[in-house]
């Protein structure tokens, strides 16, 4: 399974060697159209090559996409704590009461009645 692993690693790890040495050209990014900015004064621009363009947004993707699932998966977190909680303060509960009960009785009993 390792093997694969590294087969599969290897492969993608050319295939984006392949597309940023086929992707060098030079490209502007601006932060806004060319009449917004001229309408707003803001004219901010940078010049960089198209696989970076492509990498970061392939990447800024997928950041925004695990914080969205995050996010939207909180309920679900919420919800199996409070079970768990619940579960441990009923296994307490369950644990003292078997201790009353149990507390006048011999041992082995105790254990012969746990057991059945």
């Amino acid at each position: 399974m390792r093997y694969i692993r590294y087969a599969f690693l290897a492969a993608l790890a050319i295939a984006l060697v392949s597309v940023a040495l086929a992707n060098r050209g030079i490209v502007m990014l601006q932060l806004l159209p060319s009449g917004l900015s001229d309408l707003v004064g803001m004219n901010r621009s940078i010049e960089l090559p198209l696989f970076i363009v492509i990498f970061g947004g392939i990447i800024a993707g997928l950041l925004i996409g695990f914080v969205w699932e995050w996010l939207r998966e909180h309920k679900h977190r919420a919800a199996a704590s409070q079970r768990q909680a619940e579960v441990k303060r009923l296994e307490r509960e369950l644990r003292r009461t078997k201790a009353e009960r149990d507390k006048d009785k011999d041992e082995v009993l105790a254990l012969l009645d746990e057991a059945s």
